[in-house]
């Protein structure tokens, strides 16, 4: 498995020995919690068309494209890199957090079967804390910033009303820094970013930090959660 550098990498020894419980004490350290919120007030109803995408940025994008994956109505995630130029669109640069980019998801889904707004409500309460500045976690930079990349108004309308209803309600203890932002282009990671999760399900930065997020997924969500995942090797 090849890896490239990375400051998630830089705290696996200390994840690692929290899980052992022996960074502290004898409790392990317990991930972030996930934070029930209201749906959307502004949303597209559920109607029969084409495929529809969005793209989502939330730190790691290995443990965002874990937990869409098991999204009802959705076909695909790809991992990859949205905000940058294409020339840029390679992990050891964007690592840099230099190129304008930020670790993103492409979730391709069926407008009939789940909505843009249950995407956004997935987003914001189990997928990445939207309350944090340029970083997730362990992880910090402008490459892991919370943004959403909209494709056209509608996208854009729904998830300005929406980070607005939730400010506004006061569900995060901190107001939301999400960035919405047109979407330029959204270019695949490297293969071996894929479906890093299910790959990986044992790393230590994954049982920490993304295994988490997925049973929070099922058990706040369970009308939209599915036990199989889509993987890319899988989704053609």
């Amino acid at each position: 498995m090849q890896y490239a550098r990375h400051n998630r990498f830089a705290v696996m020894g200390w994840v690692a020995l929290a899980w052992l419980g022996l960074a502290g004490g004898s409790q392990a350290v317990a991930a972030e919690p996930a934070v029930v919120i209201p749906a959307p007030a502004m949303d597209n109803p559920k109607a029969a068309g084409a495929l529809q995408t969005a793209v989502l940025s939330g730190g790691c994008f290995w443990g965002v494209q874990g937990v869409f994956q098991h999204v009802q109505g959705v076909k695909r995630v790809m991992s990859g890199y949205a905000g940058g130029e294409k020339s840029t669109a390679q992990y050891e640069t964007v690592s840099t957090g230099t190129t304008g980019h930020a670790e993103s998801v492409q979730i391709t889904f069926d407008p009939a079967v789940v909505t843009y707004g249950e995407l956004l409500q997935v987003y914001f309460s189990v997928a990445h804390n939207p309350t944090e500045l340029n970083r997730q976690g362990p992880d910090t930079g402008t490459q892991y910033r919370s943004d959403i990349f909209y494709a056209d108004d509608a996208q854009k309308s729904i998830a300005q009303a929406y980070i607005a209803q939730l400010d506004k309600a006061k569900v995060f203890p901190k107001p939301i820094v999400t960035r919405v932002d047109p979407l330029r282009g959204f270019y695949n990671a490297e293969d071996y970013h894929q479906d890093f999760l299910y790959n990986n399900p044992d790393h230590p930065y994954i049982v920490y930090n993304d295994i988490p997020k997925v049973k929070n997924l099922k058990k706040l969500f369970p009308a939209l959660y599915v036990e199989k995942p889509v993987l890319v090797k899988n989704a053609g």
